[in-house]
């Protein structure tokens, strides 16, 4: 079960903080972000929730539309970057560092994002917390989208206990294992830089079917509104690496 303290809140720290950048292509980063406008149809001047924002890949995008962007993430490395970009070229972002479970917001918003798998940090009693947290400050009609590649039916038509790559330069090996109750994968991450420096982190990915996941939402007062594996494009079907929930506000 999960610990008091959540083991991957500090697996963004270190080489994978700059390891996650080079993760997500900018061509995808950028379509992502074209079709957040569209599909969430928010306004200059509007308010949207940027949940577990990292370095602000859409926060950052988004405001230089004129979205007024409240930014969360834990990590202070890049809270400060975000601030740092935002007041150099006075975007209308407004930067939490702030534990996600614990969220202190005001006011509502007309949508909210958690995007690149961040969901699948926490356990259903957890998701269903943020689920409802979201809930309340998203206006009726409001959309509230998620990106995740951990459900069911994505992980298990291509499990994999041991992967290798690199990320640039860094040797990245994952060695995984599937367990179960609850169901999840837990992965020993070892960093290995050019100048032969290690570093291991441990991570875990809860996984949820979509039928479980449409439950969750519906319990905190959304609709499953559409599942996509290329926004806007392709429709999602078993198997594809990646799922963009789309659910609306009752």
């Amino acid at each position: 079960m999960q610990a008091t303290e959540n083991i991957n809140n500090s697996f963004f720290n270190g080489i994978y903080k700059e390891i996650w950048r080079q993760v997500i292509p900018e061509g995808l980063t950028k379509a992502e972000n074209e079709w957040l406008l569209n599909e969430t149809n928010i306004q200059p001047g509007e308010r949207l929730l940027d949940l577990m924002c990292g370095y602000g890949r859409h926060a950052l995008a988004l405001a230089k539309k004129g979205v007024r962007v409240t930014a969360v993430d834990n990590l202070h490395d890049y809270i400060e970057e975000i601030k740092t970009i935002s007041q150099k070229e006075d975007l209308p972002v407004d930067c939490l560092e702030q534990d996600v479970l614990n969220l202190d917001l005001i006011g509502e918003y007309e949508a909210a994002i958690c995007m690149g798998n961040s969901i699948c940090f926490f356990d259903a009693e957890d998701v269903l917390k943020i689920f409802l947290e979201v809930s309340k400050h998203i206006k009726p009609g409001g959309k509230f989208i998620i990106c995740t590649w951990r459900l069911n039916e994505i992980v298990a038509n291509g499990f994999k206990e041991k992967a290798w790559s690199y990320v640039g330069e860094t040797k990245f090996l994952a060695d995984s294992k599937f367990l179960f109750q609850p169901s999840r994968i837990e992965i020993k991450n070892i960093f290995i830089s050019t100048d032969g420096k290690t570093e291991e982190k441990t991570a875990v990915d809860y996984l949820y079917s979509l039928n479980e996941t449409e439950q969750m939402l519906n319990l905190a007062g959304f609709v499953m509104k559409e599942v996509w594996s290329i926004p806007g494009k392709k429709k999602f079907s078993l198997g594809e690496p990646r799922a963009y929930v789309v659910a609306e506000k009752k």
